[in-house]
């Protein structure tokens, strides 16, 4: 039975959003997820984006593999990506753009972002009505109302209307799940055959280590933590949900841990202690910072996994 049901988690987006928008580093551009300071990010800004640039990468078929879709092509003046034009409205030869599924799509950061460079249509999911609503001002905002939609839903009892996906990704809202088995169920009904699902998050390393335990409760209570599993685990639950694995990075030691908000966060929750702040809105807070000691410890890493559907 999962710890945190679906009204505790939209709770606490409903709750949070608004601080990580106006607090978070990427919160202005509305990337609510962790910064990668991967091999050539130069920026805050690609490194806000790094993630979203490699499913980029996957939907022009740079990442291993056919591209998704027969219409992708790379190149043009800027080196960069396009849709070969031919068919009606820009389309090559008449086949329809991708579409691409967001499942826990924040404030609609990752698929605007996305859809600004890349000719996709584009479905965003959240649980949160709060996030729902930013979302969508965001895709209008910038002028993809034709191509982006954001609704509220829950992505292991996904609303219908959902068109299936070329591509289906999930940044850092895999671990809110009741049941890792039941996401890759539905995933396999919402991805097309032969369709690609990409999962950046964090899972479990194995370690003898006896303070690990007490950390990684600390996360899972403050960050409203369900599925939390290994490597291994995730393969096995991702063939038996009808997906192959085509490959996974670890992304762990591109990340900016240890900074000195961190450690002024760390000395926060160390003075109250953790059961006064769980009582609070600052429960994220002792959360965020076990996370911190698990991933600088090895108890816990964060990578970008690609499935792709049989």
């Amino acid at each position: 039975m999962a710890r945190f049901d679906a009204s505790d988690i939209r709770r606490y987006y409903d709750r949070q959003t608004a601080g990580f928008v106006a607090l978070g580093q990427g919160g202005a551009e509305g990337a609510i997820h962790r910064a990668v300071w991967g091999p050539g990010v130069t920026t805050r800004e690609q490194a806000f984006r790094y993630v979203e640039d490699r499913i980029a990468e996957v939907l022009a078929g740079r990442a291993g593999g056919p591209a998704v879709g027969p219409g992708w092509a790379s190149g043009g003046p800027s080196g960069g990506l396009r849709w070969a034009s031919g068919g009606k409205d820009g389309d090559a030869e008449g086949v329809e753009p991708p579409h691409v599924v967001d499942l826990g799509c924040g404030v609609g950061g990752s698929l605007c972002y996305l859809a600004g460079r890349l000719p996709i249509r584009a479905t965003g999911i959240t649980l949160s009505p709060v996030q729902a609503r930013l979302a969508a001002d965001r895709v209008r905002a910038a002028g993809l109302a034709d191509r982006v939609t954001c609704i509220e839903g829950d992505y292991t009892r996904l609303p219908g209307g959902v068109a299936p996906a070329d591509l289906a990704f999930a940044i850092e809202s895999f671990v809110h799940g009741p049941s890792p088995a039941r996401f890759f169920t539905e995933c396999a009904r919402l991805v097309k055959p032969r369709g690609l699902l990409a999962v950046c998050d964090d899972f479990r390393r194995p370690t003898d280590d006896p303070r690990a335990a007490r950390a990684v409760e600390q996360f899972v209570r403050g960050w409203h933590v369900n599925t939390l599993v290994t490597a291994g685990e995730l393969l096995d639950l991702s063939r038996a949900g009808g997906f192959e694995h085509e490959s996974t990075t670890e992304l762990t030691p591109w990340l900016e841990l240890d900074r000195p908000r961190d450690r002024a966060i760390a000395a926060f929750v160390a003075l109250l202690g953790w059961l006064p702040l769980e009582r609070t809105r600052s429960a994220h807070l002792v959360g965020g910072s076990a996370l911190q000691t698990c991933l600088k410890r090895g108890w816990i890493g964060y990578d970008f996994v690609l499935f792709r559907r049989r």
